[in-house]
């Protein structure tokens, strides 16, 4: 299921994406995604073992928390009163000293009640995205999170540069990368990777580290990016596929024309 509403997630996108990706029973060693999001296809392909990660470190103690205390951050959420001046104390809470669960059930809880699932933060690094009501907040149920803490139990999670977690790939690994791009243009200039911009010289060192992954460990990757000449021209010796519908300029709405590829070493 789509627990969160995440920039650039590929919940809309899986039904292409599938056709092209290993199942679980395909993946011989570990399934590995460096930059996790929403986690849509690591949730749909429910790895037996993975690693997943990202820079965004509430995202981060989200996950843990839930893979750790699920009936915890359950509570917490539940308990969470509904309304405008509601969500702005439980967004400008200070975070220092909470546990965990608590940490994981607040961003659960923004997440879900925020302005269009939006993931943004000012230059101090603090969540400052307005209240969007309440309508998504109760999709999520309590057997949902038990869900999702059995599938994350089989993964390590992690808080890391991506280049460190693609280095750690051994043989036989998959890797499934959605750095963050924006489709069709050179670089993603919202404050959202890390709290900065992920920029071409970012896209440079990515291409970089999965040139240098090692041929004879048969290690296999996917990537979603965008398709601006300039990042098609750092894979060319890779098999590189359109992608026929996906996100337009305007949040939340499908075009047929995505200005996205999908990109495969096999």
């Amino acid at each position: 299921m789509k627990f969160l509403r995440y920039p650039g997630g590929k919940s809309k996108l899986l039904s292409y994406l599938v056709n092209f990706l290993p199942t679980k029973k395909d993946i011989k060693g570990t399934y590995i995604e460096p930059f996790v999001g929403g986690g849509s296809v690591f949730f749909h392909i429910n790895p037996e073992t993975a690693l997943i990660s990202d820079l965004n470190s509430e995202l981060i103690e989200l996950y843990k928390g839930i893979k750790l205390y699920p009936h915890k951050v359950w509570e917490i959420f539940e308990s969470f009163p509904s309304g405008k001046t509601a969500y702005y104390e439980i967004r400008d809470k200070q975070m220092d000293g909470k546990p965990l669960y608590y940490k994981a059930a607040r961003i659960l809880y923004l997440n879900r009640t925020c302005f269009k699932g939006m993931w943004r933060h000012n230059s101090n690094g603090v969540f400052n995205v307005g209240y969007g009501g309440e309508e998504r907040r109760w999709v999520i149920t309590h057997q949902n999170i038990l869900e999702l803490s059995k599938t994350l139990r089989k993964a390590n999670i992690h808080n890391s540069d991506f280049e460190e977690i693609i280095l750690s790939a051994s043989k036989n690994d998959f890797i499934f990368l959605d750095p963050p791009y924006k489709p069709g243009e050179k670089d993603l200039m919202e404050l959202h990777y890390r709290n900065g911009k992920f920029l071409f010289d970012e896209q440079v060192r990515l291409s970089e580290t999965l040139k240098s992954l090692p041929k004879s460990k048969n290690i296999r990757w996917a990537m979603t990016n965008s398709s601006h000449k300039d990042i098609l021209k750092l894979y060319q010796d890779f098999k590189i596929r359109k992608i026929p519908f996906g996100t337009s300029d305007k949040p939340g709405i499908q075009t047929k024309d995505s200005k996205e590829v999908l990109i495969t070493n096999y």
